[in-house]
């Protein structure tokens, strides 16, 4: 009986044995294919009608680094962005007039120093990707803009004067670098544009390091 089992015996090892070589085979394909390229998954946003990709870190930046054609969020931060400042500017404007602290002046003279040249950097960069330049205006009202002061605001700031104007002028402006950060941050999630990448990166950094010094004068 022994010698009888001995075929059976060897032709299941041996059945194991291929199974087992067919399972390794199967696990090395699997473990090339989804080994990470260059780091975790990233989500890309598709075109206008496109659904989302989910690209590896290193195709993500390949993908960037090949094509940075402006999408809609690019061109809709350049035209927001352009209004934001132009209040900004017409904000600082006000201060050698009005403000008693001469920290107040001088932090104005930065924010209109910094911004009245970044509009002009924005504007030359629709003129080249949005026909010409056409249209600079926003499309939004005002209030869609995070931090942008309102009318009834901006009249009250003109009608004031010494301390009064400091401390408004500092609640706004803080309001209004904490609106232009958010916008800031949001194109760099959703844009495709190194420029304006760029761009907004300038404006987290000193904006940034511009709440923080009002916060200190408030």
């Amino acid at each position: 009986m022994l010698a009888g089992h001995a075929p059976r015996t060897s032709l299941v090892v041996a059945s194991l044995a291929v199974a087992a070589l067919a399972l390794a085979g199967c696990d090395s394909g699997s473990d090339t294919k989804s080994a990470p390229a260059g780091g975790p998954s990233v989500i890309a946003p598709g075109k206008p009608g496109e659904a989302a990709e989910t690209l590896s870190a290193k195709e993500a930046d390949e993908r960037r680094s090949d094509d940075d054609t402006p999408n809609a969020a690019d061109l809709a931060y350049a035209r927001m962005m352009i209004t934001h400042h132009t209040q900004a500017l017409r904000m600082t404007e006000l201060a050698p007039d009005r403000a008693e602290s001469g920290a107040v002046r001088r932090i104005a003279g930065r924010i209109a120093a910094a911004q009245g040249p970044e509009i002009a950097t924005m504007k030359s960069w629709l003129k080249a990707h949005d026909g010409a330049g056409a249209g600079t205006g926003t499309g939004h009202d005002h209030a869609d803009m995070p931090g942008m002061a309102t009318k009834a605001q901006l009249a009250e700031l003109r009608a004031a004067d010494g301390r009064a104007f400091d401390r408004l002028f500092l609640r706004l402006m803080i309001s209004h670098h904490d609106g232009a950060t958010t916008m800031a941050t949001d194109v760099k999630a959703q844009g495709n544009n190194i420029q304006i990448e760029e761009m907004a990166d300038d404006v987290i950094a000193q904006q940034t390091s511009e709440i923080s010094r009002m916060r200190a004068m408030s």
